[in-house]
């Protein structure tokens, strides 16, 4: 195993900043082993810098600038001196404050110094996802390439339903290949093991994504872009791009989707060995939460994509997962169990 110490500064910088853009995901990897906790919460930052780039409210060509820039810090983090300087100039609109301080030269600094530190095999491991990531995004601008968008009344809207498979994809599920290449090397799984988890480790990134799709649908709108495609919203006469709700049918076949991704989620954490109890529980505690967040869907399927449209899971039943989490950690058939009473409750709330 791996050894890599970092200053308790930078451990307290990490903590912050985890804490600072995803609350949810800085409670899950405390939980897992050292070196692994450091090595992911790190890439997640990094990760998150590139999503930044994505989502600030600037024309394609100083994005795709900032992209250039972005994949030099992961090749050479010591230019992050002088290109966070010329970030701290930038308009970044778009993003909340504590997204724009990580592209900060104040900020966003110490980062790309705790990157560096990082022993080169898992350095590379990241800088690769990051940059698959990142290619990914850059080809939404290329008309002829996946993921293919199109205009409708102002807004963004991926075309096809594999265009929005690619971009999840893209976004996401490289998210989880990155994760899972450094499980596979923290833990030292056999080459059955790791095959099995390679196989189907991009469906934990994309169910948590095309969650976030779902449960963000009002906000994307707001900013000019649908991540649900636009065959699908030709179905309905592009009523949810007006707010004005959707069938029961057509909202029914949205969140199967989804679901359909949790369910093969469920597959890969079933396959990871009970062994790996750190990673197993951080990879519950990432899927129960997204299970929990499509049955809220379901159970107000009527307000959703309208101006009432809100999902949110209440902290009691966050920690409710946090907790059922760490019961089927060593249980598969616990697991199994859960994902059959959620799938059973989610076709309840549409009968």
């Amino acid at each position: 195993m791996l050894k890599f110490y970092i200053l308790q500064e930078q451990k307290k910088y990490v903590e912050e900043f985890m804490n600072k853009v995803s609350r949810s995901f800085a409670v899950v990897t405390p939980y897992l082993e050292e070196p692994l906790d450091a090595f992911m919460s790190t890439a997640y930052l990094i990760f998150r810098v590139a999503d930044n780039i994505e989502d600030c409210l600037q024309e394609f060509e100083w994005q795709k600038a900032r992209f250039s820039e972005f994949k030099q810090l992961l090749k050479e983090p010591t230019l992050a001196a002088n290109i966070l300087s010329s970030w701290s100039l930038a308009n970044w609109s778009g993003l909340n404050s504590d997204e724009q301080q990580l592209m900060t030269v104040e900020n966003g600094l110490m980062l790309w110094q705790i990157y560096a530190l990082i022993p080169d095999e898992i350095r590379e491991i990241i800088a690769r996802w990051a940059t698959a990531m990142v290619d990914g995004i850059e080809q939404l601008f290329d008309d002829q390439q996946k993921p293919v968008m199109v205009k409708r009344n102002g807004v963004r809207i991926l075309a096809e339903e594999n265009d929005y498979s690619c971009y999840c994809y893209f976004v996401a599920g490289t998210v989880g290949l990155m994760g899972t290449e450094l499980a596979i090397d923290h833990y030292q799984f056999n080459v059955d093991t790791a095959k099995r988890l390679l196989a189907h480790s991009q469906t934990c990134g994309q169910a948590l994504q095309k969650t976030n799709i779902v449960k963000d649908f009002p906000q994307d709108l707001a900013n000019g872009i649908c991540y649900l495609p636009d065959v699908w919203m030709q179905e309905v006469d592009g009523l949810p791009l007006l707010l004005e709700g959707a069938p029961k049918k057509w909202t029914q076949k949205v969140l199967d989707n989804v679901m359909t991704e949790i369910n093969n989620s469920v597959s890969y954490v079933m396959d990871i060995p009970y062994e790996a109890v750190g990673y197993r529980l951080a990879s519950l505690m990432c899927l129960l939460p997204a299970y929990q967040t499509l049955l809220s869907a379901a159970q107000q399927y009527e307000q959703l994509f309208t101006r009432n449209h809100q999902v949110k899971i209440s902290r009691s039943c966050f920690s409710k997962c946090m907790e059922d989490a760490k019961f089927m950690v060593s249980d598969n058939n616990a697991l199994l169990e859960y994902s059959q009473k959620l799938q059973t409750s989610v076709s309840i709330a549409f009968a």
